[in-house]
């Protein structure tokens, strides 16, 4: 079967550039001797996840329904990296019981000392990482707030039962808003010297704190240093997209995910093409709106995966795409009905969360496979 053979709209990816996309970070983290703990919200996929780590080696995930996906499928080792709270915390032991070696995030004192009472009573040994805050993106503590040591304080450091202290994490998510090499250079040493400051004010203050986890895809890529760092978490670097070519961490051809769809009507007066992939199909990300090249809903390329001189998506309703020339509406061409198009993804989670399995290519058009993916809560 090829893609000339399915019905459109598909989430399609190319296993080769997937598997370049993976050797390339590996391959730049090497020399540094840390652990790459791959975020698999970006492919929720055991098939897609198996590539970049056997089961059992460390994942990153933000929802438990991954963690439990995940755990079924032999990864034990997993940290969920978002902010705990108490009514989650009867799915945590679950996934405990059930052998997942979880480790949880905050990143204020009420859910530490909530955290440490319920493990107490549960007989529990939950490690834990403080969440810092180095680019003031979204959530977490300065690393030079007094609170950071009160949250230490309120978890303890239990061994045996309880909530321990296992270290901290930072995400530098404001890198996705970078320019240059250079400023995603300078934000990833940013990352790296807060995590390690508040790591190294916790130890001083007599806690253990072991573990020291940062990450993003474009500080990942552009580290210079990562001394005092233990492990770093990336995850739409499987994929890549067009908000990561416009920062310069990608090329257009490293592209790995795609939405095939069809033309199946023109408004010529408009230089219109419509397609049959909207929103539903591409997400509502706009992600490169602000970047010096806005990709609208996507960068459109032929059947092959080979961009079309300055087509997008400019528009999307839910279930229709609309494709023109980028400057120009009499340039667009009014390609046949029943044309197949394949779309670039500006942010490849969000593409990716509106499909329920990906259509496996190598290369070319021939599907090699299809892997099936999840989503929800």
């Amino acid at each position: 079967m090829t893609l000339h053979e399915l019905e459109t709209p598909v989430l399609v990816l190319d296993r080769i550039k997937m598997e370049r996309n993976i050797a390339r970070l590996c391959g730049r983290l090497a020399p540094f001797g840390v652990t790459l703990r791959p975020h698999v919200k970006t492919n929720k996929s055991a098939e897609v996840t198996s590539r970049i780590g056997a089961p059992g080696t460390p994942v990153t995930v933000s929802t438990l329904k991954e963690a439990g996906y995940f755990l079924d499928h032999g990864w034990n080792d997993i940290l969920y990296a978002v902010g705990i709270v108490p009514s989650k915390l009867p799915h945590v032991e679950d996934l405990m019981r059930r052998g997942a070696r979880l480790t949880l995030l905050l990143d204020n004192v009420e859910a530490a000392r909530a955290l440490a009472v319920w493990c107490r009573e549960r007989a529990l040994s939950v490690p834990v990482l403080i969440e810092i805050d180095t680019d003031g993106h979204r959530s977490g503590v300065k690393p030079e707030d007094p609170s950071l040591l009160d949250i230490a304080a309120a978890l303890g450091d239990e061994e045996i039962t309880g909530a321990r202290l296992a270290g901290v994490l930072t995400h530098a998510g404001d890198s996705y808003n970078c320019r240059s090499a250079e400023a995603i250079e300078a934000l990833a040493e940013q990352e790296r010297a807060g995590a390690v400051r508040a790591a190294e004010r916790l130890r001083a203050a007599g806690h253990r704190a072991p573990v020291v986890s940062v990450g993003s895809t474009p500080t990942a890529h552009f580290a210079r240093s990562l001394a005092g760092v233990t492990e770093v978490r990336a995850g739409v670097f499987v994929f890549f997209d067009l908000v990561m070519r416009g920062i310069g961490v990608c090329d257009t051809d490293d592209i790995a995910l795609s939405v095939l769809c069809t033309v199946i009507g023109h408004q010529r007066e408009k230089g219109w093409l419509i397609t049959d992939a909207g929103w539903m199909a591409m997400s509502r990300d706009r992600g490169t709106a602000k970047q010096p090249v806005d990709q609208g809903y996507g960068l459109v390329c032929d059947i092959d995966g080979k961009p079309l001189s300055d087509l997008v998506m400019i528009d999307a309703n839910q279930e229709h795409g609309i494709v023109r020339h980028r400057a120009d509406p009499a340039a667009t061409p009014m390609l046949p009905i029943g044309t197949l198009l394949r779309v670039l993804p500006n942010h490849a989670c969000a593409t990716a969360a509106q499909h329920g399995a990906y259509a496996v290519v190598a290369g070319g058009t021939a599907l090699e496979a299809q892997w099936t993916r999840f989503g929800g809560w």
